[in-house]
């Protein structure tokens, strides 16, 4: 009897036939159940974004990015917070903005512009409200501080934690200034701003509003005598360059805010919610010793470079002269002032 080769062959090609679509059926089932395990994945993973205005290495964004790797951590990177910075998603008025409408998640900036939505910050960036940064930090992280954050809600902002700006300070280019009468009659540029031009008034000076792009010039050719900056910004601008002497009379401490888009905080779930309040305030003393690295580091250089320097122990008189600007507050803000003035604090470092 002869071996049936054709029926062997067709067998053969069958069962091949069986194997080619059991293996597409696995491989489209792996394909599947995977692709599902990366959707599921994507759908417990939530992405915030954070807008910062200065660069990448600039303290208050360092801050940020703190900020950021606490909520990773915090939430067991269910929620992942994404820093643009260097002014990627706009301005710090757009940036607010679209924080208050939800379109960004986060934002950090000065308090300035975030008192156009709560008048009562005011308080905390007038001239010579604060003896020090000791004094400023005791109040930023006491009740008062606490109780500016909460009340911005009223706004569609959540307030999560203070970031440190440092001190501001006059320089200028023709003589050392150690009393308000040896600014009489210069001309100093400020920041567009009413608060300030009011300010220099006060002193005596000539307020000369200008873009900040605009002062190396401006003072190398006596357009201006002066400007008024922190200790970085002193140093990064050049302006020790052609304005050496500087007074540490400690005018401003305008405090950087760190603030989340009410609407989005409130679709998280109050786990979520607190691991953020916390990470944010986490995330504070990370940026103040970045901050003061950072100014540590600058005044060094300025210093070492011949710069004149007026350390001002009493600013008592420059104070006196800030009288106008404290009349125009409306009561609330005034209340809020004294309530500084009252807080006692630690003596400098």
């Amino acid at each position: 009897e002869t071996f049936p080769f054709e029926i062997f062959i067709k067998e053969v090609k069958m069962i091949k036939k069986i194997l080619l679509i059991s293996l597409a059926i696995t491989l489209i089932g792996s394909l599947a159940f995977a692709a599902a395990q990366q959707e599921s994945a994507e759908a417990e993973t939530m992405v915030l974004r954070l807008a910062e205005t200065h660069p990448q290495d600039y303290p208050t964004t360092k801050g940020d990015y703190e900020f950021a790797r606490l909520v990773d951590e915090y939430t067991d990177g269910r929620i992942k917070v994404e820093v643009y910075h260097s002014k990627q998603l706009g301005e710090e008025k757009a940036a607010i903005e679209q924080v208050q409408f939800g379109a960004i998640d986060f934002t950090r900036v000065s308090i300035a512009p975030v008192s156009d939505f709560y008048s009562p910050l005011n308080a905390l960036q007038m001239p010579y409200v604060y003896s020090s940064g000791s004094h400023m930090w005791k109040v930023l992280s006491g009740p008062i501080g606490e109780e500016m954050l909460s009340k911005i809600e009223a706004a569609k902002f959540v307030g999560l934690c203070y970031y440190d700006g440092g001190a501001r300070n006059f320089y200028n280019s023709k003589k050392e200034i150690k009393s308000v009468a040896d600014l009489a009659g210069l001309k100093f540029r400020v920041m567009q701003s009413k608060l300030m031009v009011d300010m220099v008034n006060a002193l005596g000076a000539v307020p000369q509003p200008m873009p900040y792009g605009e002062v190396y010039s401006a003072l190398q050719t006596g357009v201006i005598d002066g400007a008024e900056n922190n200790w970085p910004s002193y140093l990064t601008s050049s302006h020790y360059e052609v304005a050496k002497f500087y007074t540490t009379d400690g005018h401003l401490r305008v405090p950087e805010i760190l603030i989340a888009s009410k609407i989005v905080m409130d679709k998280l779930s109050a786990e979520d919610q607190a691991a953020i309040k916390k990470a944010a305030k986490d995330s504070v003393e990370f940026q103040k010793k970045a901050w003061a690295d950072f100014a540590k580091e600058a005044e060094e250089k300025v210093r070492a470079a011949g710069c004149v320097i007026t350390d001002l122990s009493d600013v008592s008189g420059f104070q006196d002269a800030m009288k106008p600007l404290y009349d125009e507050l409306t009561p609330e803000e005034m209340a809020v002032v004294e309530r500084i003035r009252a807080t006692p604090y630690p003596a400098e470092k």
